[in-house]
Formats: structure tokens, sequence, C-alpha cells
């Protein structure tokens, strides 16, 4: 992750969001699931100092309830030193599950006694300080979404990667990105349509 971040920042990518650990991954054998929470802890620590010296403001998404307190504690410290840094945004989502997020955004809306409209849930969900995505890459070579970012990737760009995340590098990175830039985005206009209107003004 810290090398995608530094080649996104270089290519003026401005936001990142990258799925760390699923809401269905508990279902993975204990003593996995343990280590990944003690590497995840050990990890908010050691990267904090970098973090902040290259301007990055961290956001954890997904549902904090059933966490660790020493995790708990490690995501509000490093949101908040974070907090005040502009250069990147670097959302992380962990324990998160795109079913999860309209459901909750869903809740909020009840709660708070509106409507329920496209708007007032898009404004509810947990990524809402953040434009929709332009492109989804999806590595490991599998063609599926597996729960990411359900409601935000309506329209966004898609790219399968056969690379694995772990050798996930600038070729791979750069290679996405040339995909996406050959592609024409309509927003379900026809091609005409776009030329002469553009497109629809994104929320970020």
């Amino acid at each position: 992750m810290r090398r995608c971040l530094r080649l996104c920042d270089a290519r003026g990518i401005r936001v990142l969001t990258v799925f760390a650990f699923s809401s269905e991954n508990w279902q993975r054998p204990p003593d996995e699931v343990t280590g990944l929470m003690d590497l995840f802890a050990f990890s908010l620590s050691r990267e904090l100092p970098q973090l902040m010296a290259e301007g990055v403001q961290l956001h954890f998404i997904g549902e904090r309830q059933g966490l660790s307190k020493r995790v708990l504690t490690g995501i509000e410290q490093v949101e908040s030193q974070t907090a005040p840094n502009t250069r990147l945004i670097f959302n992380i989502c962990f324990n998160y599950g795109g079913r999860w997020d309209i459901a909750q955004a869903a809740k909020k809306v009840v709660e708070q006694g509106e409507p329920m409209t496209e708007q007032n849930l898009d404004r509810c969900m947990a990524l809402s300080h953040v434009a929709d995505p332009d492109l989804v890459i999806r590595t490991g070579g599998e063609q599926r979404i597996s729960n990411f970012l359900l409601w935000q990737s309506a329209y966004s760009e898609f790219v399968f990667a056969d690379t694995l995340w772990p050798d996930f590098d600038e070729v791979a990175l750069d290679l996405a990105l040339t995909t996406y830039a050959s592609r024409e985005r309509r927003f379900g206009k026809t091609p005409d349509q776009l030329r002469s209107s553009g497109p629809p003004a994104n929320k970020g």
C-alpha cells in the first residue's frame, strides 16, 4: 500500500481507496484473522510518521463494532492525527462490505426522518467525503467486485488485472491508467450528447 500511495501521488491521483478486510473475512480461520488484526494494529503505529510526512489523510471505512480496543484506539489516533493533511486522501475499507454500507446509510436516513431518495442515501454513505471512484482495479485475476463499493461504483470504469496485490507495481498501475484513459465515459448518454454537454458534475 505504501508503494501504491506514492505512485498515485506522483501521478496526481488525490483519492485512493483500498479493500483491506471485508466483513466476510471473519469467516476465515481464527488464527489467520488474529494474525491479520495484530499486523494491522502494528502497522498503524509504524506507518504514521511517514503518512504525516507525505501529507496523507487517512480514513477507515467499515463497521467498528466488534473490533478490539487496541485496533479501535489505533484507528482513532491515526485518523485524528492525519486529519489536517490534504495532499492525498487514503481510504482503507476495513471490516467493510458494500451491502453493509447501503444498509447503514438507509438506517441513517430513516433515523433522520428524511425521504428515502438517492441523494439522501448518497449523503449517508461511508464514503460521502469523497467523489465516486473513476476507476476500480481488481487484482489477482479475479473478475468480480466482491461486495466492494457497490453504490459508489455505479459509473466507475473497471480494470481486472492478473497481477497479485503484493506485486502490483508501477508498470501494473500505469497499464490500468492507460486502459482507463482509452475509454469513453458516457454516463448513460450517447457519444453525441456527451460531446455537446459533457459528463454530469461529480460530487467531489
